[in-house]
């Protein structure tokens, strides 16, 4: 049976043994959340991405502010009755050449205008949007793997602890001062303990990976969160910010944006239905009733059949979806800030200064335990017992830490602007 634990023991002390191993192999890389930000707002290729986006969208507001071209048409004779080619000479052959300009009537020109500006601002509201979610990750990231390598340091606490009682436990065991029942019992704690932290690494590593990719770093780095956790009192208003996220958030005037364009869209349709102009001039040499004929030309299409009137039924129906899609987006919006708003005060109660006064004093009571525990004052089923509780009460403590950070983390994303500065 000792053998069994002996062995379970080796191969989970190999393993932590590789993850320390794949740390040590790393750069680190010590940033806090200020920094972090700042490398992720000029480094993440999706933003940079997206910026690319606008831009576009800013050309199509210069092409749609361009004229049409004028068009130029010619006719002339290629040979004739003397088999001459191209002879023009003594006012000889046809020249037919004819100039048009198109005019749009009804303020097309300006309504595409429009429609292409309200593509810029759709475009930027997507931006920032991106922006919104992607930062919501990277604090969340950032938090977890910060949250992440404190509980690892709870474990390492444990089981450096674990492994003392281990080696003191087994040496009075072979001195007949112990029975075999506390070593089994003491090597599956410690056992336990060390799987744990197998996991937590497993956690870390994954989290790693999205951080590196948010920060655009290096492979081999590490990056190491540098957080100073404190819990600041912070009065908000649920009213205020919701407003204040209608005016902010890229995925709500995303939708508004849209709709401003689906409504100027149905005033293009309408306005196509009105005829465009074509206005030009004509050059006839000898084709007309007279020769060297220059005319005036105006032309224009009679709306009989095709009034546009499926189009204007179209735009009309689709800006009328748009606006029950901003309404449910409002809707939506603020019920994720008032919900926000709660889960933040809820978190902040949690934390109070009386409580973390307990936690501090918690940790002088392990210390006192162990020293009890050596000195057979307590009995191992009770140190047990109490090193249990010591482990899930400090990780209660830094999950409670993590659950503030989410709810500021929320918070700010749900109205589209930092509201509680994290960190």
């Amino acid at each position: 049976m000792i053998t069994r634990y002996i062995r379970i023991a080796f191969i989970a002390a190999l393993l932590i043994a590789v993850a320390r191993g794949a740390h040590a192999q790393t750069d680190t890389l010590k940033i806090t959340f200020k920094d972090a930000e700042k490398a992720f707002l000029d480094k993440n290729l999706n933003l940079l991405a997206q910026k690319y986006n606008v831009d576009a969208a800013q050309a199509l507001v210069k092409q749609a502010k361009l004229w049409d071209n004028p068009i130029l048409s010619t006719d002339q004779n290629i040979t004739d009755a003397n088999k001459k080619y191209f002879d023009h000479s003594s006012g000889n052959g046809q020249v037919f050449v004819q100039l048009s300009q198109l005019i749009k009537t009804a303020g097309k020109r300006g309504k595409q205008i429009q429609i292409a500006q309200d593509g810029v601002q759709i475009q930027q509201a997507q931006f920032n949007d991106l922006l919104r979610n992607l930062h919501y990750n990277l604090l969340l990231d950032f938090s977890q793997v910060a949250n992440l390598m404190d509980q690892r340091k709870v474990y390492q606490t444990e089981i450096a602890s674990a492994t003392n009682m281990v080696n003191a436990i087994e040496k009075s065991y072979q001195a007949g001062n112990n029975s075999l029942k506390d070593v089994i019992r003491l090597k599956a704690l410690n056992f336990g303990l060390q799987n744990d932290l197998v996991e937590i690494d497993r956690q870390i590593n994954d989290l790693q990976s999205e951080l590196k990719t948010l920060l655009t770093a290096n492979e081999t780095q590490f990056i190491s969160p540098q957080i100073t956790f404190n819990n600041t009192d912070t009065t908000l208003n649920a009213a205020t910010l919701a407003e204040q996220a209608k005016t902010l958030r890229g995925d709500y005037l995303a939708n508004k944006y849209l709709y401003d364009q689906n409504v100027h869209n149905l005033a293009l349709q309408k306005a196509m239905a009105v005829p465009d102009i074509t206005i030009g001039s004509t050059y006839d040499q000898h084709s007309s009733y007279a020769n060297n004929y220059v005319g005036l030309e105006i032309s224009l299409p009679l709306p009989l059949f095709n009034r546009n009137q499926d189009n204007i039924k179209n735009a009309k129906l689709a800006a009328q979806s748009q606006e029950y899609t901003v309404q449910g987006n409002e809707l939506q919006l603020k019920n994720d800030v008032y919900s926000a708003v709660n889960q933040y005060k809820l978190s902040q109660q949690l934390l109070s200064t009386n409580e973390t006064d307990f936690y501090n004093k918690y940790d002088q009571l392990y210390n006192s335990m162990q020293k009890s525990f050596q000195q057979k004052q307590v009995g191992l089923q009770e140190f047990i017992d109490f090193f249990d509780s010591y482990r899930e009460t400090k990780l209660k403590i830094l999950q409670q830490q993590l659950n503030l950070q989410k709810a500021i983390a929320d918070l700010n994303f749900a109205v589209g602007t930092t509201v509680v500065t994290p960190l």
